[in-house]
């Protein structure tokens, strides 16, 4: 009896040894984070702006009646494009007119009073403000031409991004159907819009470009750049809530992860540059599953 009671109580002792070392292999390995790892790259970056502007024509010629009269006819319609001296109106003086209405057979009184307005400068006729048969004075606007090499883009520059923009500065005009053409910083308007509390500057194309008034494009400019910057993915730095602190997670060793603080530079849409600490390229950070782990973790590397 005693032999087996002794017998029972070591087996129960082995059984639960057992069982205990199961049980903190299994945590031991549950309390393992799977993790990606990635390495530094040094490579050229830089961190750009991009403001809102709108094109419009700064030369645009304004075409009025040099007589008073009726307006014969309209040789033009809004949107067309004129050359220099390209007949526009014609009108005809209210003296001519009154002699049409008292016709005789008198040659004396024959005169036709036709007088033609042509264009000054070619380009694009924006509006037209008289139509055929309309009484006009001496001085009145009939049309204006603005002239297509004279667009130029008003960018919208916030106060606090003044120190930003800089007088021939190159840019990247961004169309709204993605395509993106070269500009420089012209001159800025000494005034700003009251509402919006923005700075109206000059951007012009390096080439010459067909579009409307008004239209509103991106204006992209450099803010600043670096040729070698120490770059991090963006997935692998972490921050606070308050985006104060900023940190990645570096191995130490196949299983183990630390917090490591750092300082970062330029950021763009998928990369940021790391400033301090002084990183190796041999150096492994996690990029992917290090949101949430504590300052010291046991990971898994997958591959």
């Amino acid at each position: 009896m005693k032999k087996n009671l002794i017998f029972n109580l070591l087996l129960i002792f082995i059984l639960a040894g057992c069982v205990s070392k199961s049980e903190e292999s299994e945590t031991s390995k549950e309390a393992k984070t799977p993790v990606k790892l990635t390495f530094i790259s040094v490579q050229s970056m830089s961190e750009s702006l991009e403001l809102n502007a709108v094109s419009i024509f700064l030369k645009k010629n304004i075409v009025k009646s040099t007589v008073i009269g009726f307006i014969e006819n309209v040789g033009v319609n809004p949107a067309d494009f004129v050359e220099k001296g390209q007949l526009l109106f014609s009108l005809k003086t209210k003296e001519a007119s009154a002699i049409d209405k008292n016709k005789t057979n008198d040659s004396a009184l024959s005169f036709q009073g036709l007088i033609k307005i042509s264009a000054p400068k070619s380009g694009v006729i924006n509006t037209i403000s008289h139509q055929k048969g309309d009484y006009v004075q001496e001085g009145d606007e009939l049309t204006n031409i603005s002239e297509l090499s004279s667009l130029v883009y008003l960018l919208q520059v916030p106060f606090e991004m003044r120190e930003f923009i800089h007088k021939n500065m190159p840019c990247e005009i961004i169309l709204p159907d993605k395509r993106i053409i070269e500009g420089k910083i012209l001159t800025g308007i000494p005034s700003m819009d009251i509402a919006s509390q923005t700075e109206s500057i000059v951007v012009i194309p390096k080439t010459s470009v067909n579009q409307p008034e008004n239209l509103i494009v991106k204006v992209r400019i450099v803010k600043t750049s670096k040729k070698q910057a120490v770059v991090l993915p963006k997935p692998a730095v972490l921050a606070n809530e308050e985006q104060t602190e900023f940190w990645v997670m570096k191995l130490i060793n196949d299983s183990t992860a630390i917090k490591v603080p750092i300082k970062k530079g330029i950021e763009t849409n998928s990369a940021i540059e790391i400033i301090e600490p002084v990183l190796n390229k041999t150096d492994r950070i996690i990029f992917s599953g290090n949101y949430g782990l504590p300052d010291t973790a046991k990971v898994i590397i997958k591959d």
